[in-house]
């Protein structure tokens, strides 16, 4: 909780100031639906997204679009980035969802991807605006990012190379905390192919693909790991063709989240190792490690300075929790960039029909967002 307002950090002050406009002009990019696979959609939200930018900025964003997926990129100075601030515009909701659950804000804002993250987006917008846009900053806004970034990926690795921090403007946990170390993961699909016959005339020459699926169940799910939090979890499974008859073709899906690129690496080895225990029965492995974890270790300084300068704002403590899912800093932290997360804004229900953001924390997220930024460009702390 911050001091009371007589005794507010002026760059407190001016972030509680803020808000209102900060609330607006994540209303008007929550109103422009955005879901990751609609490219179409995808596009008239990135058009929003950048005319919202560009009036609080000051200057127009580069376009970018790879693959059809439209990504937009603010690069302020003619000099190399030292900060890249990273978000993303997509979201996990169809088109429609917010006439269900409409642009609402109060006490709290809500509507499809308020907090994963709009919001967040907002906030990037007015610290750098705050700041007077100074050179050394790189704003990528990605367009893809809820499915895993399939084409944002090496343009988030080009942006990131050489800078000094990424910081991603996703949502901090429910309590407000950042987020120092987020789980890699992996996603296979395992095709299992036999051979059909008649399971009550002839089942013994048929070579049963539903059995060898079986069998990998318990084979995968036994490479988790309680003690280091690795993950192993059958997520979909299909088989056969009729109920008299030798299934042929099975399918299993696998998902797979570690907390360091090793445990994920033993898992993709054992995975890729599975032999069929029916005879006659092959196997064909698709997929492989999706994204590397975020670990801890390229968070820990980033979060010693965000604490100290929450303390000479004087707002609240910060702290680091880690989390299960993952982001586009888990890409930035694999290419050797010190990254810090959830530096967005704070709610709850991602993902959820109850996404809401807290906008009575804004003002102090966005005075923290500020400090940090000018702190990482000049070394002399928050003003």
């Amino acid at each position: 909780m911050t001091s009371p307002m007589s005794t507010l950090h002026p760059r407190v002050t001016l972030a509680h100031a803020r808000v209102e406009s900060v609330v607006q002009a994540a209303a008007r990019m929550i109103a422009c639906e955005s879901p990751s696979a609609d490219l179409a959609a995808v596009a008239r939200s990135a058009d929003v997204v950048a005319a919202v930018g560009a009036e609080i900025l000051g200057r127009e964003p580069d376009r970018i679009e790879i693959d059809g997926c439209r990504h937009l990129r603010w690069k302020l100075g003619s000099g190399p980035t030292k900060v890249l601030v990273l978000g993303h515009h997509d979201t996990v909701w169809p088109l429609g969802t917010v006439d269900e659950i409409p642009v609402e804000h109060g006490e709290r804002l809500r509507g499809p991807g308020c907090l994963d993250m709009k919001a967040g987006l907002a906030l990037a917008f007015d610290a750098i605006a705050a700041l007077g846009c100074p050179d050394g900053i790189t704003l990528l806004v990605t367009g893809d990012e809820e499915i895993s970034s399939p084409t944002s990926r090496t343009l988030i690795e080009a942006e990131a190379a050489g800078a000094a921090a990424a910081l991603v403007l996703e949502a901090g946990d429910d309590s407000g905390a950042l987020k120092t170390e987020r789980k890699g993961r992996a996603h296979y699909r395992l095709t299992f192919r036999g051979k059909a016959a008649h399971a009550g005339l002839e089942p013994h020459r048929g070579a049963n693909a539903l059995v060898a699926l079986g069998h990998a169940i318990g084979a995968v799910v036994a490479l988790a790991d309680d003690a280091t939090g690795t993950t192993v979890t059958p997520t979909m499974a299909s088989s056969g063709t009729a109920g008299n008859t030798v299934p042929e073709l099975s399918t299993l899906t696998i998902d797979v989240r570690a907390r360091t690129a090793a445990e994920l690496e033993r898992v993709d080895a054992a995975i890729r190792a599975l032999a069929p225990v029916v005879p006659a029965v092959r196997v064909e492995i698709d997929g492989g490690i999706d994204r590397p974890p975020l670990e801890a270790a390229m968070t820990h300084d980033l979060l010693d300075r965000a604490g100290r300068v929450a303390a000479a704002l004087g707002i609240a403590p910060v702290r680091g929790v880690a989390v299960g899912g993952g982001s586009d800093g888990n890409l930035t932290a694999a290419a050797g960039v010190p990254t810090l997360d959830g530096l967005g804004a704070v709610g709850g229900g991602a993902h959820a029909r109850h996404e809401w953001v807290d906008v009575s924390l804004l003002g102090d997220r966005l005075a923290l967002l500020v400090g940090l930024i000018d702190d990482l460009l000049d070394a002399r702390g928050a003003r």
